[in-house]
């Protein structure tokens, strides 16, 4: 396996590994690349009305979709054959926009193939296109700033060499109150040069994945508000030599929501309550903000004040009712659990279901599969 010493190195990796040597999701050597668990029925059924050629070249690690956004506008980092891209133009209607955007030309092709049949599906024209460029680049690919609502990506930003960009570009393409939700893949620990450095970890994911300190440092740093963890589930790694490369470290597929809003302007003395309206179509009698943060329908809770601003100002406003309240605790609540308390959380419960069964180990709230 040989080492890459350069971005255009890696640029190229990822372009032979994606667009030549991977024929379909069967030839990848993790778990990584592959749904953590099952997606919302009517994601599911939206995936069906996918084109054949797009669905087989798919290799996303979660489901990085959120529903609600009817006539939003998407726009899908590392797009790929386009499955994303086809799946949210189902939802956002004939009134809201999707643009993928990917440096691969065999990916490209494909997606760019299959409108035509997806049109006649839908029975209408979607706006729905994909341009090429680089995610770290969104401007000189035609992405213009605060136009995006909601951008999505499925296992691609750790194959970037320069994530702060990625993020710093995304942070700028959306509108206040828009929303960057995605799924990638996290190291427990910082990784050594030799695994950062190898193609084939490189194209697999492996050996661009953060610590999830660190993303979350860089995150909070451009500007965001605090990531929120929707999902998080341990990565199966099945090749023996690729298990010899990456040693000890541990990798988790986790489904972040980074917001662009501004803290809550509000007196020192409030406090904030939420309460969810349930007219989200899919949730209509709960709605999961991240793995700390569930709302019943109709249900006043209490939230703290970084959480009152995503609910009361970013896409997500219509479909919720916030209110001050003379507690001012609330406003001062302890901010969502980070990627590595809940990674730590769910070695524990590795630990304990090792001593006890020695099968599969059970995640809990986290989303999660097979150790």
């Amino acid at each position: 396996m040989s080492s890459l010493e350069n971005s255009e190195d890696i640029y190229s990796s990822v372009k032979d590994y994606y667009g030549k040597v991977l024929t379909s999701s069967k030839d990848l050597k993790t778990s990584a690349c592959t749904a953590a668990a099952a997606p919302h029925s009517i994601v599911r059924k939206a995936i069906e009305s996918v084109p054949k050629a797009v669905n087989d070249k798919f290799y996303g690690c979660g489901n990085p979709i959120p529903l609600g956004i009817k006539g939003k506008d998407i726009l899908d980092l590392g797009s790929g054959s386009g499955r994303d891209c086809y799946v949210a133009s189902s939802l956002v209607g004939p009134e809201g926009s999707v643009t993928g955007i990917d440096m691969t030309d065999e990916q490209l092709q494909i997606a760019r193939d299959s409108i035509g049949d997806f049109e006649k599906t839908l029975g209408y024209s979607p706006k729905l296109k994909f341009v090429t460029g680089y995610i770290e680049e969104l401007q000189k690919a035609g992405i213009e700033p605060s136009t995006i609502d909601v951008c999505i990506s499925n296992c691609v930003i750790n194959l970037s060499p320069d994530k702060k960009l990625v993020l710093a570009g995304v942070h700028q393409a959306l509108r206040t109150g828009g929303e960057l939700y995605f799924s990638d893949m996290y190291a427990d620990a910082r990784l050594p040069e030799s695994v950062r450095k190898n193609d084939v970890l490189i194209g697999e994911g492996l050996g661009g994945a953060l610590y999830v300190k660190d993303f979350e440092q860089i995150a909070k740093e451009i500007g965001f508000a605090h990531p929120r963890v929707l999902s998080i589930s341990p990565i199966a790694i099945n090749d023996k030599e690729i298990q010899n490369l990456v040693g000890n470290t541990r990798y988790y597929s986790i489904t972040y929501r980074l917001f662009k809003t501004d803290e809550h302007e509000t007196t020192n003395q409030a406090g904030f309550a939420a309460t969810y309206l349930g007219t989200i179509e899919g949730h209509e009698d709960r709605y999961e903000l991240d793995i700390d943060n569930v709302f019943d329908k109709g249900v006043s809770a209490p939230v703290n004040r970084t959480t009152a601003a995503i609910l009361s100002s970013s896409w997500l406003s219509g479909f919720f009712a916030v209110e001050e309240t003379p507690n001012s605790a609330n406003g001062l609540a302890a901010l969502p659990s980070s990627a590595k308390t809940l990674i730590n959380h769910l070695r524990r419960l590795e630990q304990q279901n090792s001593s006890t069964s020695g099968g599969c180990c059970s995640t809990g709230g986290a989303q999660g599969g097979c150790c």
